[in-house]
């Protein structure tokens, strides 16, 4: 059975706490990047769904089934609805570290919670539609109530994560695997501690998941082939493996120190000392921690979201090796505040000149400069914590480097957080949104409005055309002027509005006003040189190439048109 550990004073409003923080990283501006095509796919397929149509539904039921209740109560669908359910199951996830507490701890716990509310790969995916954030939260509480015994709600979590979409077999597969070593590694190791079974009859929990899976699966039998999509996702996953993306395992390994460099300090230090003491809490998180990041990185597929499986042992590591730097005696408070502020100084003066360092090439006037400046503030650093070490003890060095390094780097890795919520903008791109953000979808969508409310009286009464461009992003944006993509246009039917690529049609130049829209934005990560990346690093900043459309709008349209309306 799990130990039992004291829990302290105030524990539950802090995670209410860690949730309402974590409500606010994951709401805030929730609709300020439009919806791309993968999000699109799956949101229009909740809003037919909500109209009474019966789509058929993509690998991600759970997302489809609980966003369409949400688009029915509210007459149509939007950007932020459509986003709601991943924010909130993101959000969440933050209570999950409270049903481990008995393995790891309170206080990490606890900690644990804060860490997840702020990571910004998990405020990225929980600001997307149909992405990993459903599966994960779903799973790790079926297993936290598993842990718990409470075997009902458990079955319950569990049919929802089957439900959850592909990203729940690297899950399940990671964890199987790691079990599996880690049993391995555990029976050579000669420990204090013992490996925590829970032993329980699965009985109880076959009706709960069978109720959740078919009951939700199907959304009350409105909706039975969201049963078949869930099976879906198992095709949709595997065949990952013979179909590989354009986004290659460097991008994933420059993610992490780029987002979670703070998590990586902690889990370096965690793990050291737990593997010297043969702490088999720690060996089975550091084992988590490696199987999932190998089968994120080779996985053909692969894309930067599937680093989350990774970031749940990641974090608890770093909550584990920052507790025992929470405490510090009374008499050594002010040599320790003295040892933060000096490490969290150079770490800046550091930090400033790299930032003036990128814009340089070798050799430029002031490069071998900066660059020394920037060596030379490590240096110091290092010798100011072994002068303390010797001056005062090893005990103050160690909270200046640990909290002073954490100071600055949690501040960069908040910064990745902010910067996936969009609040530089969509021109600086983050490794976690995914490739083609619309550019201008609220332009096109307000241009096609006017001119529908200049000819019509009405801002949705043109249906629009979308020639030869099957972009779900596209039929989203314009998801209230019912677009209608056709390979073939048919220039004698004269449809008001026509929608094409850059190359357009010559027979819509003599009767039509063509206006040209920058769509899909995408960065050009793949050629990227090293110089790119440490310019992205400090600026946000990447090279990027832009898709355009033309807005083709009939000439009788306009109020300066001295044309017959076309009957």
């Amino acid at each position: 059975m799990p130990m039992n550990y004291r829990h302290f004073k105030y524990e539950g409003w802090l995670y209410g706490l860690a949730f309402l923080l974590a409500l606010g990283v994951r709401f805030l501006t929730l609709d300020a990047i439009p919806l791309n095509d993968s999000e699109a796919a799956s949101a229009l397929q909740a809003l037919q769904l909500s109209q009474g149509l019966r789509p058929a539904l993509g690998p991600h039921p759970a997302y489809i089934l609980l966003t369409a209740p949400l688009f029915f109560l509210y007459g149509g669908g939007t950007d932020f609805l459509a986003r709601t359910v991943p924010a909130l199951a993101g959000s969440a996830l933050v209570f999950a570290p409270l049903l481990f507490a008995d393995r790891i701890k309170p206080r990490p716990a606890l900690i644990l919670a804060f860490f997840i509310a702020f990571d910004p790969g998990l405020t990225a995916i929980s600001r997307q539609a149909a992405s990993p954030i459903l599966a994960i939260t779903f799973l790790v509480f079926a297993l936290g109530f598993l842990n718990r015994q409470k075997l009902q709600t458990a079955g319950a979590f569990a049919g929802l994560a089957l439900l959850g979409g592909p990203a729940i077999w690297p899950g399940i597969l990671g964890l199987l695997i790691t079990w599996a070593v880690y049993r391995a590694v555990a029976s050579r190791l000669s420990s204090n501690e013992h490996p925590q079974v829970v032993s329980v009859d699965y009985k109880e929990a076959w009706i709960p998941f069978a109720f959740t899976f078919i009951g939700v699966g199907s959304l009350f039998f409105i909706a039975p082939n969201g049963l078949s999509a869930a099976l879906g996702s198992i095709s949709a996953y595997f065949s990952g493996w013979v179909d590989p993306s354009n986004i290659g395992a460097g991008w994933l390994l420059i993610s992490l120190p780029a987002y979670q460099p703070f998590a990586i300090f902690l889990s370096i230090i965690a793990m050291t000392r737990g593997w010297r003491k043969g702490s088999l809490r720690v060996i089975l998180l550091s084992i988590w921690l490696l199987v999932s990041l190998l089968i994120a990185l080779f996985y053909p597929a692969r894309q930067v979201a599937d680093l989350a499986w990774s970031l749940l042992p990641l974090w608890t590591l770093s909550a584990l090796g920052i507790v025992r730097f929470v405490d510090i005696s009374l008499e050594e408070r002010n040599e320790a505040l003295g040892a933060i502020l000096l490490t969290a100084f150079l770490w800046v003066f550091g930090w400033l000149n790299f930032t003036g360092l990128v814009w340089k090439a070798p050799g430029q006037p002031g490069y071998s400069l900066q660059f020394w400046m920037v060596i030379g503030s490590l240096v110091l650093l290092v010798v100011s914590l072994l002068l303390i070490a010797f001056g005062w003890s090893v005990r103050v060095a160690q909270f200046g480097a640990v909290w002073g390094l954490g100071l600055g780097l949690g501040i960069l890795g908040l910064g990745g957080t902010f910067g996936n919520i969009g609040i530089h903008g969509i021109s600086r791109p983050e490794l976690w949104w995914p490739q083609g953000v619309p550019q201008q979808a609220q332009l096109l969508e307000n241009t096609v409005d006017d001119l529908s409310e200049w000819s019509m009286g009405y801002d949705n009464a043109i249906a629009v055309i979308l020639y030869r461009l099957h972009y779900p992003s596209l039929q989203w944006a314009l998801r209230e002027h019912n677009p209608v993509v056709a390979d073939v246009l048919d220039i004698a039917s004269a449809p008001e509005l026509v929608i094409t690529d850059l190359a357009g049609d010559p027979n819509l130049a003599a009767s039509y006003r063509g206006q040209d829209f920058v769509w899909r934005q995408v960065t050009s990560w793949e050629i990227a040189r090293p110089q790119d990346w440490l310019r992205w690093l400090a600026y946000r900043e990447m090279v990027q190439t832009n898709e355009t459309i033309i807005l083709w709008a009939r000439e009788d349209l306009f109020l300066d048109s001295s044309l017959v309306p076309a009957q």
